[in-house]
C-alpha cells in the first residue's frame, strides 16, 4: 500500500511540473458570453393632426401587452407635415430633431414606423416585423443607469460585446410618457384630453449618437448628461438607449430618469 501511495505522489508531482511549463495564456480557456435576448425598437412617426395615428398607438400597446415592456421599446416621434409645434393656442409635441429624422428617412405618410431601423412600414405590418426581430439574439448587451442632480440628468451606459466585435453608434434619447395634449381622432374630431405615450423629447448625445466600438467579451462605457426642460415631468421620463449600425438596431433598452421609491417589505 505504501508503494502505491508513493507512486501516486510521484505521478502528481510530474503532472504539476508539466503544468508549470505551460504559458499562462495557454492555461486560460475562453468562454463565450451567453446569448442575449433581443429587444425591439419601434420608431413611430406620428403627429397630432394625423387622424389615423391613434390606431398606430393602439397597435403599440397591443404589442407591449403581448411581448412585455422589456421586449418592446417604443418611441413616438412627432414630426412631419401632420406633426404640430406649440403655438399661442395649443401645446405641440413636434421637435426640430424629430422633423430631421422624418426627412432623413424620406418618409411620405403618417403613421409609419421603423422596426429596428428596417424599411419604413405601415402600422398594420408592425406585428409581423416585431415577431421576426424577437426571434434573433443581440450581439451586444446594454446596462443603463441614470442619476438626477436638480434639472441635470447624468446617464451611464455600459455596452458589452456578446457575439462578435461590434462597431456602430450608441444613441441616447429622452422619452416622456403620459402627456395630455390635443390629438385628431379617426372620426375627425379633436380630443383635447388625449394621453400621448412614449413621446420623443430630445437626443442626449447628438442626433445620430456617439461612436461605439466593443469587442466580444469586453465592455465599453460612456457617460453623457442633459439639462431637462421645465416642461417635462421628471417622474414620467425615461432614457432610451440603443446600439445601431448599417445592419439596423442591434439592441435597445430603457431606464427611468427618476427611480421608483422602494417600498418597505418588498
Amino acid at each position: 500500500m505504501k508503494i502505491k501511495a508513493y507512486i501516486a505522489l510521484a505521478i502528481a508531482a510530474l503532472l504539476m511540473a508539466a503544468c508549470s511549463h505551460i504559458d499562462e495564456d495557454e492555461q486560460l480557456i475562453y468562454v463565450k458570453p451567453a446569448p442575449v435576448a433581443r429587444s425591439v425598437l419601434i420608431e413611430d412617426f406620428t403627429g397630432q393632426r394625423c387622424v389615423n395615428c391613434p390606431n398606430a398607438a393602439q397597435e403599440i400597446e397591443k404589442l407591449i401587452e403581448q411581448y412585455g415592456e422589456d421586449a418592446i421599446v417604443a418611441v413616438s416621434i412627432h414630426s412631419g407635415p401632420l406633426g404640430f409645434h406649440t403655438n399661442a393656442r395649443f401645446y405641440g409635441l413636434s421637435t426640430d430633431v424629430g422633423d430631421n429624422y422624418y426627412n432623413h428617412w424620406n418618409l411620405e405618410f403618417q403613421p409609419v414606423g421603423l422596426i429596428d431601423r428596417g424599411s419604413p412600414v405601415e402600422f398594420t405590418a408592425w406585428g409581423t416585423q416585431v415577431r421576426d426581430e424577437l426571434q434573433k439574439t443581440a450581439p451586444v448587451e446594454i446596462d443603463l443607469s441614470t442619476t438626477l442632480d436638480g434639472d441635470n440628468a447624468s446617464i451611464h451606459a455600459a455596452v458589452k460585446g456578446v457575439d462578435g466585435d461590434t462597431d456602430g453608434k450608441l444613441q441616447l434619447w429622452i422619452v416622456e410618457d403620459n402627456i395630455t395634449a390635443f390629438q385628431m381622432m379617426p372620426d375627425g374630431t379633436r380630443n383635447d384630453s388625449y394621453v400621448h405615450r412614449h413621446v420623443f423629447r430630445a437626443a442626449v448625445n447628438g442626433e445620430w449618437g456617439s461612436d461605439l466600438s466593443v469587442k466580444e467579451g469586453y465592455t465599453t462605457e460612456q457617460d453623457h448628461s442633459i439639462a431637462l426642460s421645465e416642461e417635462w415631468k421628471k417622474e414620467n421620463l425615461h432614457v432610451v438607449a440603443f446600439v445601431y449600425n448599417a445592419k439596423g438596431v442591434l439592441q435597445v433598452t430603457k431606464a427611468p430618469v427618476v427611480k421608483a421609491p422602494v417600498v418597505e417589505g418588498e
